[in-house]
């Protein structure tokens, strides 16, 4: 690469970002009024036109507000933590399909779980660097679920790239032009979208920031900005997986508004579970993750290799 292509790729990815946080600041935003709804009250209303810069609003006075950590903390790590974890939760946008050919690869899906199985590591330290009891066992809980949850994550995204025979998410666009895996792998894409909701450790499963249990979690010792990009990491994975969940299984042509729509739609449905849904059990969840979804991906699995090898040996003999 040359330099015009290095400069040429930062100020595209630099775009994105800015593209992605202010995303994330709306998301937020759009969550608090539906809550608001479900509640019977009103939400934010006082900032701006019907609290439209609300999050403007919330972003200053939080990044203005004076960095307070635990005497007994590991500084370094108190302070790395968060930052890494949003550089990581930005980094995964990159191997999206977008208008234009950004960054492809053909390991683009490894990729993506490499990203999503580093990133839980961060809130890890962040709650050992804490020297809290609260965060730390907070911690050691999110570690658990999503070591459990991203096994059948993964074999469950396994299936639709075994069909397609690429690990390269531009193909996901060409390969359901007739017909969207959703009609084709309906329980799957119903354990993918609880199973991201584990990952992701919202409500029902939001047990590494349990407030009846754990004060708030991992995060309890944050504040001000380190609070801030523990919340912007959290919320762009949350767009990042529902676009994932929308380009795999709903038809993934990005070209189009109805793309947007689908995106718009399953982000809403996340916000609608967190009001709508109470805090499951732990020991319930884990028993989810290895006696329902975990048997489920392995049969299915196993179903779409057997389907492929038939495919082909039928077509090499005829």
């Amino acid at each position: 690469m040359n330099n015009y292509e290095i400069f040429s790729f930062l100020l595209i990815y630099l775009f994105l970002m800015i593209m992605v946080l202010v995303s994330v600041a709306f998301f937020t935003l759009l969550e608090r009024k539906v809550l608001g709804f479900i509640q019977i009250r009103k939400g934010p209303l006082k900032v701006g036109f019907l609290g439209i810069i609300q999050p403007l609003s919330d972003a200053i006075k939080l990044f203005s507000k004076e960095f307070i950590f635990p005497y007994n903390s590991n500084y370094y790590l108190f302070v790395l933590s968060p930052l890494l974890s949003m550089l990581m939760s930005l980094l995964m946008w990159v191997v999206m399909p977008y208008f234009i050919i950004f960054l492809s690869f053909n390991l683009g899906f490894l990729f993506i779980l490499c990203c999503l199985s580093v990133g839980v590591y961060f809130a890890v330290v962040s709650g050992w660097s804490s020297n809290s009891n609260y965060a730390k066992l907070g911690s050691l809980r999110g570690l658990a679920q999503t070591i459990s949850y991203e096994v059948s994550l993964a074999l469950i995204l396994l299936s639709p790239l075994l069909l397609m025979n690429s690990y390269n998410f531009f193909n996901l666009m060409y390969y359901q032009e007739n017909i969207w895996f959703m009609f084709l792998m309906m329980p799957l894409m119903l354990s993918l979208f609880s199973s991201m909701l584990a990952e992701l450790n919202r409500a029902p499963f939001d047990f590494m920031e349990g407030e009846s249990e754990l004060v708030s979690g991992f995060n309890v010792e944050y504040s001000s900005g380190g609070f801030a990009l523990i919340f912007l990491a959290e919320y762009s994975n949350i767009l990042f997986m529902s676009m994932l969940f929308v380009l795999i299984f709903m038809g993934g042509k990005c070209m189009y508004i109805n793309f947007f729509f689908k995106l718009m739609m399953l982000g809403f449905s996340f916000i609608w579970v967190r009001g709508l849904l109470p805090r499951y059990r732990y020991d319930k969840l884990m028993n989810l993750a290895w006696k329902s979804y975990l048997p489920i991906s392995l049969n299915y699995l196993f179903f779409y290799f057997c389907l492929m090898v038939y495919l082909c040996n039928f077509i090499s003999t005829n």
